[in-house]
């Protein structure tokens, strides 16, 4: 397949790329969905408690999720192995991981709990925030639980308990608990937030598995587990740290108000990232199936495949919200219409990531160590980038929001580093290329950002209200003429062949 060219015409569709195709629907609108529910939630929080509460509020959050990612041990993407391979009860396997992530989640609250410094460095921790730690036992046990869907292609519960359940809880409670406490009113929206998300993922995963009968803890095997899984809690938490080290960074030489200004940035930024994790939960189960085949060959095609569509969906979003940006950053407060240059090097950071994300896919099966070191050197191009910028910055006297930019810079061209890299690497293991470019993606580009700039000289309401979606549709349109081919409108297309056992895979 020649690289930058759509998929041949005359492939015979094969049910692995029907699948990724149906598993990115499904979270496309899912997409959708969050981006109507997190909307009201930055809105909320930038005009009712303001960039100084949010920049504290985003650390805590910051050093809780990290925490929970870690005690989540790999198994969002490990677990999907393990039960491939394992002729033990399903129910049972899944039993094991939220076991072990439990007691991982026991030791990080522990330790958060007797430092709360660590998660309010420049504040006093109060009771509540000292109970925090705590909901690292919902956000680790709901991530383990939709894998174990995922498995079996249960993407629905993906979207209820992410994309509608979590983010239209953390809105509305926002509101609420301003009126009632407001100096713990987001932090308390965020743990009612966390603990919806776990019990609508629960409740599906005891329907789909059942309940785990006959299963007895077995500390040894869960020990193994552990350790078999650390190269990909490890890739895991760098990935996730990879989005969370510049916030980290710029909390070290920012004021708070700053910090809360580049969380909303942030937020906004990482609406087209969530396109991205829609494929993680579908393409791990296939990776793994194909590598017990051999079928390295498809492999390297729906990595190609799915990489096209996330740089695709992921470069529209950002057009769409980046031209108008000064607006978009607006609808939160005035206050914050500084960090719309943060916004745009976010916003295309997102983008150069999707063929990182997509190759790491695969290489976290095939190829995990040299993975997890070209993640580590990314990590550490970043930190270096960042703090280069920063004092950079500082010695021009520039004002405190290009801090923001220079951190969102250092992020993008790390993560453009990680994505040539690994690549490169995965389409070297797989004898196949590895590339979801095409050149239909600059032309689409073009020509939107054309019509997005011609709306940027109307009034604000008329910028928002009809250049956002005139931005999309004409992107969509040429995408859609110029860029795919047959198989790639399969992500449009369901296909009534689908039977119910695609929908929610198979038996133990």
């Amino acid at each position: 397949m020649p690289a930058g060219e759509p998929l041949d015409a005359t492939a015979k569709p094969d049910g692995d790329i029907a699948k990724l195709a149906k598993g990115g629907r499904t979270n496309f609108f899912g997409f959708l969905l969050r981006l109507a529910a997190r909307l009201p939630f930055l809105f909320i929080a930038g005009r009712l408690y303001g960039a100084e509460s949010l920049g504290r509020f985003a650390y805590a959050i910051l050093v809780v999720e990290f925490a929970a990612q870690l005690a989540t041990l790999g198994l969002k993407r490990g677990l999907a192995a393990q039960l491939a391979r394992t002729s033990r009860p399903h129910a049972q396997v899944v039993a094991d991981g939220l076991l072990v992530s439990f007691v991982a989640s026991a030791a990080a609250a522990t330790l958060l709990m007797i430092f709360p410094e660590l998660m309010f460095p420049n504040s006093t921790a109060g009771e509540i925030d000292r109970l925090l730690p705590l909901i690292i036992f919902a956000v680790a046990g709901s991530d383990i639980a939709l894998a174990a869907l995922a498995y079996r292609f249960d993407i629905a519960a993906t979207v209820r308990a992410r994309s509608v359940i979590e983010p239209w809880t953390i809105s509305i409670t926002a509101w609420i608990f301003f009126y009632w406490t407001p100096a713990n009113g987001l932090i308390l929206s965020y743990i009612a937030s966390m603990v919806a998300a776990f019990i609508a993922s629960l409740w599906p995963l005891l329907r789909n598995y059942g309940l785990p009968f006959g299963w007895q803890p077995q500390p040894m095997k869960l020990a193994r587990m552990a350790r078999r899984n650390a190269p990909l809690a490890a890739a895991d938490a760098i990935e996730w740290g990879s989005r969370r080290l510049d916030l980290a960074i710029l909390g070290l030489f920012a004021a708070p108000a700053v910090v809360g200004i580049y969380y909303i940035a942030q937020q906004v930024a990482s609406l087209p990232q969530k396109l991205k994790t829609s494929f993680d939960p579908i393409l791990g189960p296939v990776i793994t199936r194909n590598l017990q085949e051999g079928k390295l060959t498809e492999i390297a095609r729906q990595v190609s495949q799915v990489g096209f569509w996330i740089i695709a969906a992921q470069t529209g979003v950002a057009l769409a919200l980046g031209i108008p940006g000064e607006g978009v950053m607006g609808l939160v407060g005035p206050n914050f219409v500084g960090g719309t240059g943060a916004l745009a090097f976010l916003l295309a950071a997102e983008v150069v990531a999707a063929t990182a994300a997509v190759s790491e896919a695969a290489l976290v099966y095939v190829a995990r160590h040299r993975n997890l070191m070209i993640s580590l050197a990314m990590l550490a191009l970043q930190a270096v980038l960042s703090v280069v910028l920063i004092l950079s910055a500082q010695a021009l006297g520039l004002p405190p929001l290009f801090q923001a930019a220079s951190v969102a810079l250092a992020l993008a061209l790390a993560l453009g580093f990680a994505s040539i890299v690994k690549a490169r690497l995965l389409s070297k293991l797989l004898g196949a290329p590895v590339n979801g470019w095409r050149w239909a993606l600059v032309w689409a580009a073009a020509v939107a950002s054309l019509v997005g700039w011609g709306f940027t000289k109307l009034p604000e309401w008329a910028e928002l209200a009809i250049g956002i979606p005139a931005i999309m549709v004409v992107y969509g349109w040429i995408i859609w003429r110029r860029g795919f081919g047959p198989e790639d409108r399969k992500l449009f297309r369901s296909n009534k062949g689908e039977s119910k056992e695609d929908n929610q895979g198979g038996g133990d």
